[in-house]
Formats: C-alpha cells, structure tokens, sequence
C-alpha cells in the first residue's frame, strides 16, 4: 500500500515491499513542500514503476484533506496565507502594458490562458466557501431575516 510521508519540508510518494523478509520503502515520487499528486506524478510513477499497483483516487483524496484550516497558527494555513498575498501583489503589478513588451505572441497567449484559469478557480472556490456559509446560517446577505 502507499502512502504519502513526509520527511524534512518535503512530502514523498512511498510504497512498502517486502525483499528477503524485511519489508524496505520504495520511493516512488517526491510531491513537493505541499503534498500534490498531479497528473504528472501518476504518468511518472506508472512510467517508472509499472508493476506498482496503486488507487490514485484514494491517494488524491487523503492528500487533499491534509491542511487543517480550523488551525490559523499552523504553518500550512500561514503558508498558504502568505502564497495568496504575493499573487494579490504579483497580479496587480501586472498590466496589460507589460504583455506588449514580450515579442512573444505564444507568452501572451499562455499568461491570458493562465489568468483565466486563475479566474475559474477563484470564483469555484469562493462559490464554495458562500454555500459553506450560507449552509451554516453566516451567509445571509444584510438586512435578510432568516
């Protein structure tokens, strides 16, 4: 079965095997300072161990439920905090002029197609977070009565 450890700042993809009786770990992928299975990882570890069977579902799962929000103190979340602050500052440094200067039509294609990826995410997820509140009676707007 694997299993995601971490091991220093960094989190790693393991597998457990049994070789002459002792059971030794298989290092299957490093995922990062923040434990991610991306699609790159699984075509890595299938490429590179094709005889390892794993349920990447269930892997994706318990990684993604790794950062307790309830905590405002631990690193993750400060992490996490710290990461938005610099997009905030990075994107409202970047103005449409700043796209001319590249003679590349492929780099300002690619940063359009990123800023609107970016925009989905966000809105999914600020989504998500009102329909959290409102379950919990937070999201009313003002002056509605429940």
């Amino acid at each position: 079965m694997a299993f995601v450890r971490r091991k220093g700042n960094s989190y790693y993809l393991v597998h457990n095997v049994r070789r002459d009786g002792k059971i030794q770990q298989l290092h299957l992928a490093r995922l990062g300072e923040r434990a991610r299975i991306t699609d790159e990882v699984v075509r890595e570890v299938t490429k590179k161990h094709p005889f390892v069977d794993l349920n990447w579902n269930a892997l994706r799962e318990r990684v993604s439920n790794q950062i307790n929000l309830a905590d405002p103190n631990s690193p993750a979340v400060q992490k996490l905090i710290n990461s938005l602050r610099e997009l905030h500052v990075d994107l409202a440094d970047l103005f449409p002029q700043i796209l001319g200067v590249s003679e590349s039509p492929r780099v300002n294609r690619e940063i359009l197609l990123q800023l609107r990826l970016l925009q989905s995410t966000i809105q999914v997820k600020l989504d998500q977070f009102s329909s959290k509140r409102a379950r919990f009676g937070e999201g009313l707007p003002r002056g509605q009565a429940r």
